[in-house]
C-alpha cells in the first residue's frame, strides 16, 4: 500500500486490510514522503503484520511499488491504495482463485466508486462491462478496464515485469499492456471487492488534461519498448491502431477547444 498524503482516509484503508478474513499476510506500507499526518498514522499501528518503508523524498508511485515488491516476502502480491477500502473477504477469495490458475495470471475484481465522504456514487462503466479474460484482453488495446487496487498476482510474475517509472501517468495500464502482449490473462470477480475512492482534486486535475493525448503517449511508449525487445504481434498492432485513433481524437478535441475560445 503506497501512501502519499491520504491521512483523512488512511486508517479506514489500513483497517480494511488488517480485518481481512485471510489473516496470514504482511502489509507493506510505503510512505512516499507525505507532508500531512500520514506518517504519524502509520507509526501508531503495532500490528506485527505491518512493515513500514519510509521514502526520504517523494519517488512516485511506480518506484515505490517496485521498491515494496523487491522487499516483499509473500508468495502473492495484492495491491491496495491509501484512500480505498477492501471488503473483508477480498484477499481470501482472490488468493483461493489465484491458486487454481496458471503462473501467468492476474486476478482482479470490479469496484464500487465512493466519494470523499464514503458515499457510494456508482460503478466504473468499463470495469463492470468487461468481465471475462477474453473481453478484458480485447478491451486493453483501447483503454484500461482493470481497477489497480483490486489486483493480486504471484510475486514472481510482478518481478518479471515491474512498473515502468517512465509511465508515471498510468503505470498500471502500461503494466497490463506489457503483460497482455506476452499472454498474461486477467481474471475478474464480477462481485465488487474494493471501494474505490474518487477524490475531487484528482478528478478535477484529470479533466483538465486531454485524455486522448495521454492514452496516445502511454501506448506509444509501450509499443516503443516492445519493439526494442523485438516484440511484434497482433495485440501490439491493435494497440497501435487505437493509439492513432487517440491521436486523431485528441487533435480534434484541441481544435474544438480553440474554436470555442
Amino acid at each position: 500500500m503506497p501512501v502519499y498524503n491520504t491521512a483523512p482516509f488512511l486508517r479506514e484503508a489500513i483497517d480494511s486490510i488488517l480485518n481481512q478474513t485471510l489473516t496470514d499476510f504482511e502489509l507493506i506500507l510505503i510512505d512516499d514522503a507525505s507532508t500531512d499526518e500520514s506518517a504519524s498514522i502509520l507509526h501508531a499501528y503495532s500490528d506485527e503484520r505491518i512493515r513500514i518503508i519510509q521514502n526520504e523524498k517523494n519517488l512516485g508511485l511506480a518506484v515505490s511499488l517496485n521498491k515494496a515488491t523487491r522487499v516483499s516476502k509473500g508468495k502473492f502480491i495484492a495491491r491496495m491504495d491509501g484512500d480505498d477500502v477492501s471488503l473483508a473477504h477480498r484477499l481470501e477469495l482472490q488468493a483461493s482463485q489465484l491458486q487454481k490458475l496458471p503462473h501467468h495470471s492476474v486476478v482482479c475484481s470490479t469496484c464500487i466508486l465512493i466519494d470523499e465522504q464514503g458515499n457510494k456514487i456508482g460503478k466504473w462503466k468499463d470495469d463492470s462491462q468487461y468481465l471475462t479474460a477474453k473481453k478484458i484482453r480485447a478491451k486493453l488495446p483501447s483503454n484500461n478496464c482493470i481497477v489497480h487496487p483490486s489486483i493480486i498476482m504471484r510475486r514472481e510474475l510482478l518481478l518479471e515485469y515491474f512498473y515502468d517509472p517512465e509511465q508515471s501517468a498510468a503505470e498500471d495500464y502500461d503494466l497490463w499492456l506489457r503483460m497482455a502482449a506476452e499472454g498474461v490473462m486477467f481474471h475478474k470477480f464480477e462481485e465488487p471487492l474494493v471501494l474505490h475512492r474518487i477524490r475531487k482534486q484528482s478528478f478535477t486535475r484529470e479533466r483538465q488534461h486531454n485524455v486522448f493525448f495521454k492514452l496516445f503517449r502511454i501506448k506509444i511508449i509501450f509499443l516503443f519498448h516492445g519493439l526494442i525487445k523485438g516484440q511484434a504481434n497482433g495485440f501490439m498492432a491493435k494497440t497501435l491502431l487505437y493509439a492513432m485513433i487517440d491521436l486523431i481524437k485528441g487533435a480534434a478535441k484541441e481544435i474544438k477547444k480553440g474554436i470555442k475560445r
